[in-house]
């Protein structure tokens, strides 16, 4: 899907120009939590200042299927918090009415430290990004006026957002405010990665584990940097492509021939859950996926410059070590945190 520049522009100055009229006394601030040697987000808090009430706003707007359409699919259809917040049972998004989306859904943890979203980048704002599946005609094809105006409608949500924003107008603005406010939010740092790197009492490594931690290290490490597991940098991975989408990645938006098939690096935390993988989804398992990078990267002009030279060798044991330490990216309580769920106070009707 594709935007124009100045729809995109406008959304984000008037964001940016009311979020400081937006805070209330009456609300509860949140203190955002930036692990140990972690690095700056690149989200501008500033500007969208956390509050409970504005988090538990968003939490019911991303379950809610009033942002579709036909009052159908919901953010949470496509991204479910037991596989790390996207979708694993086909390959491509799925819309209202069948429809069929044009790529596999991206994970959704710790979007602060983003600052480019999907997998071509076209959305580089997290406010903005709820747009981009909202009036995808594949997907929820419906008009943020639209939305707007059913939720004014509502007396549930208009008493949400006059907690949130001590106003019971609801806005176009105020709501992709709230969707940033849960977005951000979900936060993923408690794998038993994290807890031996923090050097957490009695939390270690197996010998099996340490054995594919080197071998991370050694091969993967450049384009899924810890601590995020990503590089949050565009690359072609040398997949062969699929003739029925030919899909050119982040040559769609720069239009430069240089970043044609390009994607998003994305995380590797969570990996145990968040499949299929790739862009279109192709694979279904961990051991494809590291399979590709060891005898199935096909050459082309712009293949990342990481993948050229020598392949990477790795023996059966070595390869299985690989995806043992990629287990210890799971984390159970990001996962499972019922603060995440869907609200129990969710609404029944409109």
């Amino acid at each position: 899907m594709h935007f124009k520049k100045i729809h995109i522009i406008f959304y984000v100055l008037l964001i940016g120009i009311i979020s400081f009229a937006f805070i209330s006394k009456d609300t509860t601030p949140i203190i955002f939590t930036i692990p140990q040697n972690w690095p700056k987000p690149h989200y501008d808090f500033s500007k969208n200042t956390l509050t409970e009430e504005g988090f538990q706003l968003g939490r019911n707007l991303f379950y809610d299927p009033i942002l579709s359409k036909d009052n159908t699919i919901s953010c949470a259809s496509c991204h479910l918090q037991a596989t790390g917040f996207t979708h694993t049972d086909h390959d491509l998004s799925h819309g209202i009415e069948g429809k069929i989306g044009q790529r596999n859904s991206l994970a959704l943890m710790n979007l602060a430290w983003q600052k480019n979203f999907m997998w071509d980048g076209g959305i580089t704002h997290l406010e903005v990004q709820p747009l981009a599946p909202i009036t995808n005609h594949l997907e929820m094809d419906e008009s943020l006026d639209h939305v707007v105006k059913k939720l004014n409608a509502s007396v549930y949500y208009k008493t949400l957002f006059k907690n949130a924003f001590h106003d019971s107008v609801v806005t176009g603005q105020k709501t992709l405010l709230a969707l940033s406010q849960f977005l951000v939010q979900l936060n993923s740092f408690n794998s038993k990665y994290d807890k031996v790197i923090r050097k957490e009492k009695g939390v270690t490594f197996t010998e099996q584990e340490k054995r594919g931690f080197t071998l991370f290290k050694k091969n993967c490490a450049n384009c899924h940097k810890e601590p995020l597991f990503t590089s949050e940098t565009f690359e072609n991975i040398g997949l062969k492509v699929d003739t029925t989408l030919t899909d050119l990645g982040r040559m769609a938006i720069t239009k430069n021939s240089n970043d044609s098939l390009k994607f998003k690096i994305p995380t590797l935390r969570n990996i145990q859950f968040t499949f299929p993988y790739m862009h279109d989804g192709r694979f279904k398992k961990l051991s494809e996926v590291v399979n590709h990078y060891l005898g199935g990267i096909q050459n082309s002009k712009t293949l990342s410059e990481k993948l050229k030279g020598k392949p990477i060798l790795l023996s059966h044991e070595e390869k299985i070590d690989l995806v043992v330490f990629l287990l210890t990216l799971t984390d159970t309580e990001f996962l499972f945190n019922k603060r995440f769920t869907y609200p129990i106070t969710q609404k029944n009707n409109y």
